[in-house]
C-alpha cells in the first residue's frame, strides 16, 4: 500500500510540476507579446481583429476602415507616409509595416528601439496564409490562426472543386485608371481568378500597366472594376463604348468593393473567391 501511495504521490507531483511550468511559460510568453501595436496597413488591421487582439491596437492608417471599429483608433499614417510624432507619442512596442510604408520612416522607428515587422504584399494565396500565421505567432495567437486557416483552406478547396471541369472564363480586373492598371500573375488576385475557374488575361504581362487596346485585343468575357480612387460607373461607361468586347455584349462588367482585392485577409480571400465563382459562372 505504501508503495502504491508513493507512486500516486510522485505522479501527482509530476503533473502539478508540469502544470506550473506550462503556466509560467505561458505567462512569460504573454508578457513578451506586444501590448501596444500600430498597424500601417488596412489588411494588417483587419487581421488583428480576426486574431482578437484589437484591444492592443493603438494606431493605424487613415485607410483602415474595416472593421468599422478600427475607425476609432488613432490615425498615424496614410498609405505611405507616417506621422512619426504621433507614433512616438503612442509609445508602441510593435509597428506592423507594409511594402508601401516609407522605408525612411521604418528606419527612424527602428532607431528609436521600437520593433518593426515588414509584411510584403502577398503574391499568392499560400503566401497570404503564411504571413497571417507568422503574424499570429508573433502575437501569441498561433492556435487561433490555425483554426481560421483550416476553415479557410477547406472552403477554398471546395470552391475550386466546384468549378473543376468548367469552361475557363477570360477575365480582366481593373484596379486603377489614368493610367489603366491591372494585376499580373505575381498577385494573390491572379489566384482569385484562377481558383474561381478563370483566366487572367494579364497574367503574362511584365507589369500591371495595361492599355485599353490590349484589353480589346484579349477580349475578356468578364471585366471587374474596383473603385480605388476612380468612379466605377464612369469606367463602366467607357468600357461599354467598345461594343465588340464579349464582356460588353453579354453585360458582364462588374463593380466591386476595392477592399475585396486590396485589403485582403485569408477569410476575405475565401469570401471574395465565392463571389468570383458566382460572377464567372453565372451564364
Amino acid at each position: 500500500m505504501e508503495y502504491i501511495a508513493s507512486k500516486i504521490m510522485k505522479r501527482l507531483l509530476y503533473t502539478v510540476t508540469i502544470a506550473v511550468i506550462l503556466s509560467i511559460t505561458h505567462a512569460s510568453y504573454a508578457a513578451r507579446s506586444p501590448q501596444r501595436i500600430i498597424s500601417l496597413g488596412p489588411s494588417i488591421t483587419r487581421q488583428l481583429y480576426l486574431l482578437g487582439v484589437e484591444d492592443s491596437l493603438i494606431g493605424c492608417t487613415i485607410y483602415c476602415e474595416k472593421p468599422k471599429e478600427a475607425k476609432e483608433k488613432e490615425r498615424v499614417a496614410n498609405a505611405i507616409d507616417v506621422n512619426l510624432e504621433k507614433v512616438i507619442s503612442l509609445n508602441p512596442d510593435l509597428v506592423l509595416a507594409t511594402s508601401l510604408t516609407n522605408p525612411k520612416a521604418i528606419k527612424k522607428i527602428e532607431a528609436l528601439g521600437i520593433a518593426v515587422i515588414l509584411f510584403a504584399t502577398p503574391e499568392n494565396f499560400s503566401q497570404l496564409c503564411s504571413q497571417f500565421a507568422e503574424l499570429a505567432e508573433r502575437l501569441g495567437k498561433g492556435e487561433r490562426a490555425q483554426e481560421i486557416l483550416t476553415a479557410v483552406k477547406d472552403k477554398v478547396y471546395l470552391l475550386k472543386e466546384r468549378v473543376e471541369g468548367f469552361k475557363k472564363t477570360r477575365v480582366f480586373i481593373q484596379v486603377g485608371a489614368k493610367p489603366l492598371f491591372t494585376q499580373t500573375r505575381d498577385s494573390f488576385i491572379n489566384d482569385l481568378i484562377e481558383f474561381a475557374g478563370g483566366v487572367n488575361i494579364a497574367s503574362g504581362a511584365k507589369s500591371g500597366f495595361y492599355s485599353r487596346e490590349k484589353v480589346i485585343e484579349d477580349n475578356p468575357e468578364v471585366i471587374i472594376i474596383t473603385t480605388m480612387g476612380i468612379t466605377g460607373e464612369e469606367e463602366k461607361n467607357i468600357w461599354n463604348k467598345y461594343k465588340t468586347l464579349d464582356a460588353v455584349r453579354h453585360n458582364r462588367i462588374y463593380i466591386l468593393d476595392p477592399y475585396k482585392f486590396c485589403s485582403v485577409t485569408p477569410v476575405s480571400f475565401a469570401e471574395t473567391l465565392e463571389e468570383m465563382v458566382g460572377i464567372l459562372h453565372s451564364q
